[in-house]
């Protein structure tokens, strides 16, 4: 086992959530489990036993009850969970009106407040009421270009009322790249403010609205949330109008779906073409997030819960569900870091949070930094830092105890996009050990396969689940015959998903990421699609072919861009600040490479595809597997010893 940095008391241990969940398995059972270790077993030797305590345990509001947890778990994709049973996700989050904080937001501009849970039920009532007068109807797609605030949760919660279906990304995606993932699911609203800040400069989104709204044709009602009131487009409404409605606002028509109603709509990353739409369902998605935030975070109505996120990350999705618990989420709209780099830290102390959850690469840059939150603030009543994105190196692991807070339980956790889940998490009645995720989550059966396709404990291997899960895909939005679905995760092992990280797991469940092993970019946790950057900059005239590949670098990744050039064309500081301002534009800040590479030829497989892994091989000290596949395998030495770009 790897050093032991934190251990819960024994008085927390019995007050938590998992050991009453333990009580409760014993006491219906007959058993004698007690380890984490033992009830992980369980819960992945009784699947249906298990997710139909977590069901009652967690006390999840239903109008039809299920005749059946799941049909067969031996089958994925396709698994039916819960049949029969009938709810409504907003209606689950939204069972308390009491007058406790519901929502305190924060934004680098310095605007700031509360919201009650008896204010957000008003606030979803009205919204909801009118997205219906408007014509809002179950199955109809809501997009969304809006930031972390309020507004963006409100909306959600009252599109899922009405059964229509949310998907969102963040304002600072151009143009290009809201098309590729709105234009394939044809919302009927589209909801955006019309202006945004980062770093402390205030970017103007009207004239993008306008350009999206104009191309998809779908979009019937575009809401404006932001300080202008009026527009010459009629189908533009302000977010005021939608408020500021007469109705009884005590009450909200909750549809009742089933159990695998679609929810959420979430985008892949977009590696080999235009981004994959994920369709997660409401109840999948709400007992996977409860099981969670119950178990392994250990949440309680009196927490305040903060996740430092955009609307595009499944990590804002993950927060809102703390909702159903009485929690308080706490909001932050902007860059971490401005005005200055301590700015998130002192918002924190000062508001008494309990749980920060952040990104890998946020807490090396501030431990780079020679920030020492501890000076900062007692962070008196913090018991829990969770980070994700990426794996947490070592020495965060020493810098959170060392200069951060002693008694504190430091969980980094990792799923996806493609489960809005994780497959590891926190265990709040265990140890947490330098450079190890503390457990693999509950019902979540995780194996780490060789070359082979055997599990082997301390072994590096592929990230697999051999067994069914609620939160899987129902499917890909126009994905009629699960082609996609299918090739994305059983295209390697029938009947088994397969993630797509390296891992390897010890005996105590306890787990080792080592990152990705597709050709997915991850700078600063933030998984970024490859084809998204080639649609930019192969559109510059004189770029003939382009390959982009992630670089380990300083506890975290960077890209490196290779471009292929014309014959008469050098490579010098105009052309890589005209590539930067390209992708800048059409995709996001975080698509910019790192270093730009002119290159005389990218390698490509005989069916024309693009070779990531095997320079992503190269550049890392790896001989690259099955050369026989390349058109051009000659071109693979163009790649070595390239000084620019050795770390």
């Amino acid at each position: 086992m790897s050093k032991v940095l934190w251990q819960p008391s024994e008085e927390n241990k019995k007050k938590s959530h998992l050991s009453n969940l333990i009580n409760i398995v014993n006491e219906k059972f007959k058993l004698n489990l007690s380890t984490y270790s033992d009830i992980y077993d369980w819960s992945i030797n009784n699947i249906s036993d298990f997710w139909e305590i977590v069901w009652y345990d967690t006390n999840i509001l239903y109008s039809k009850k299920y005749t059946k947890v799941v049909d067969d778990i031996l089958k994925m994709p396709g698994a039916k969970w819960f049949k029969s049973s009938k709810l409504n996700y907003s209606q689950n989050l939204l069972r308390n009106k009491s007058d406790n904080i519901a929502i305190e937001y924060y934004s680098e501009n310095r605007m700031k407040g509360k919201i009650s849970y008896i204010e957000l039920h008003e606030l979803v009532s009205k919204v909801a009421y009118s997205f219906r007068k408007l014509g809002l109807k179950r199955g109809d797609r809501v997009a969304a270009v809006m930031p972390n605030v309020p507004e963006t949760i409100i909306s959600m919660l009252a599109v899922s009322s009405i059964g229509a279906i949310w998907s969102s990304c963040s304002p600072d995606f151009g143009v290009s790249g809201v098309l590729d993932r709105f234009n394939q699911i044809k919302p009927k609203f589209l909801l955006s403010v019309d202006s945004y800040f980062f770093k402390g400069k205030k970017y103007q989104n009207l004239d993008k609205i306008h350009s999206i709204v104009n191309a998809i044709d779908t979009i019937s009602i575009c809401i404006i949330v932001g300080n202008e009131k009026k527009y010459e487009n009629n189908n533009f409404i302000s977010w005021d109008e939608i408020v500021n409605v007469n109705c009884n606002y005590n009450k909200i028509n909750y549809e009742q779906l089933p159990f695998d109603y679609p929810l959420y709509i979430m985008f892949s990353s977009g590696t080999t073409g235009k981004p994959k739409s994920i369709v997660h369902s409401a109840g999948g998605t709400l007992i996977q997030h409860l099981k969670e935030l119950k178990y392994h975070v250990d949440l309680k109505e009196n927490d305040k819960i903060f996740y430092y996120t955009t609307c595009g990350w499944m990590m804002w999705n993950w927060l809102v569900s703390s909702l159903y618990f009485g929690a308080t989420i706490v909001l932050y709209d902007g860059s971490p870091f401005y005005p200055n780099i301590t700015s998130i830290l002192k918002i924190m102390n000062s508001n008494n949070l309990t749980i920060f959850g952040t990104s890998a690469k946020y807490i090396s840059y501030i431990e780079s930094e020679n920030v020492i939150p501890k000076n900062i603030g007692k962070f008196k009543n913090l018991r829990a830092i969770l980070s994700t994105g990426s794996p947490l190196a070592d020495s965060s692991y020493d810098f959170v105890y060392d200069l951060w807070k002693k008694d504190v339980q430091l969980s980094s956790i990792s799923g996806g996009t493609d489960i809005i889940s994780c497959f590891a998490l926190g265990n709040p009645i265990g140890p947490v050990c330098k450079g190890e995720l503390q457990c693999l989550g509950l019902g979540m059966s995780v194996k780490s396969y060789d070359v082979n396709g055997n599990h082997i404990f301390d072994s590096k291997g592929e990230l697999v689940c051999d067994k069914a899960f609620p939160s899987m895909p129902i499917y890909f939005w126009n994905d009629s015959d699960n082609l996609k679905y299918h090739k994305s995760y059983f295209d390697v092992y029938d009947n088994i998903w397969t993630h797509g990280d390296f891992i390897s797991i010890n005996k105590n469940y306890g787990v080792k990421i080592f990152g990705r092993s597709d050709s997915t970019l991850n700078p600063g946790g933030v998984r970024i699609g490859t084809s998204e950057i080639y649609q930019s900059v192969e559109k510059l005239e004189y770029i003939l072919d382009s390959l982009a590949i992630s670089q380990k670098y300083k506890k975290d990744e960077r890209i490196i861009l290779f471009v292929k050039l014309n014959d008469s064309i050098k490579l010098d500081i105009n052309i890589e600040n005209e590539i930067r301002a390209t992708i800048r534009k059409n995709c996001t800040p975080r698509h910019v490479p790192s270093v730009i590479v002119q290159i005389d030829d990218i390698p490509y497989t005989i069916n024309g595809k693009k070779v990531e892994i095997a320079v992503k091989n190269i550049i890392h000290g790896f001989n690259p597997e099955n050369k026989t596949a390349l058109a051009n395998p000659e071109s693979l030495l163009l790649y070595e010893n390239i000084k620019k770009i050795q770390a």
